[in-house]
């Protein structure tokens, strides 16, 4: 039987508001096993639900590292209730280390592990908040992946590119794409079902003002160009003129790379 400390029966009553002893006794029946313990006073009728996970968390930040060769990296979000708890050193180290898990296992799920596991507990013992860890992604390149944070860590943005770009064009490319918000990198990622979509509302709109189809329909190719123009990152404008005026995918030429893949991470959505 294992031990059952009174922190872990603290733990318990603060996410369940269930009584002390019924706490306890729920625990030695788990196992000690938290999780469990929680679902076991559920089930009983003792705890509606889950204090700390039931309240929203709609907070949070977002980290992105790096590997040493520049060749891969992970980006992670974490996901709180309050904007305070999001800025707390606990937040920024739990993200840290989910990071670098992430980046060393790509495609594990940082809460199977032990140590992250309890790092978020720790958290949200400390904070009293839903600590929930988000979408995770990992990006490995030809040339070098790039980072960027973005409004005190609220989007993060991950980029795989070839050939051997500059700093100062990393940050650019990721601070349009954070902006920006493209729906994908290029026109055949699109999906199809959304082109379809954008045509039809195209033709149907040019109808509506009396073309006849077949009008209708080139009307509709150039509305789909400019559907591209302003969701598919490689035909956007770039956003500082002042840097470079033209599109995304002439900067990169201009600057011998190309985009490989990239990934944007915002808190809440």
């Amino acid at each position: 039987m294992p031990e059952i400390s009174a922190s872990m029966v603290r733990e318990l009553r603060d996410r369940t508001g269930v009584a002390m002893m019924d706490c306890k006794n729920a625990l030695s029946e788990s196992g000690g096993d938290m999780e469990k313990a929680v679902d076991l006073l559920r089930k009983r009728g003792q705890a509606k639900q889950d204090k700390l996970a039931a309240r929203s968390a709609t907070e949070g930040r977002v980290e992105a590292t790096l590997s040493s060769d520049l060749k891969s990296g992970a980006i992670v979000e974490i996901n709180c209730n309050t904007d305070f708890t999001a800025k707390s050193d606990p937040v920024a180290a739990l993200a840290k280390a989910a990071a670098q898990l992430v980046l060393k296992s790509p495609g594990a799920n940082p809460t199977d592990d032990a140590s992250i596991k309890a790092k978020i507990t720790e958290v949200a013992q400390q904070t009293g908040e839903n600590i929930q860890i988000g979408l995770t992604a990992t990006l490995t390149a030809s040339g070098r992946v790039g980072a960027y944070s973005h409004y005190t860590g609220k989007i993060g943005v991950l980029v795989a590119m070839t050939g051997d770009p500059n700093d100062e064009l990393i940050k650019n490319l990721c601070l349009h794409i954070a902006f920006s918000r493209p729906l994908a990198l290029n026109r055949s990622e699109v999906p199809a079902e959304t082109v379809a979509k954008e045509r039809e509302i195209a033709v149907e709109q040019a109808k509506a003002t009396g073309k006849p189809q077949q009008i209708a329909e080139k009307i509709a190719e150039g509305k789909l160009n400019a559907f591209y123009a302003e969701r598919v990152l490689l035909d956007q404008e770039f956003v500082k003129p002042d840097v470079f005026k033209g599109t995304v995918a002439n900067l990169l030429k201009q600057n011998g790379t190309s985009l490989e893949k990239y990934v944007r991470v915002e808190i809440g959505q």
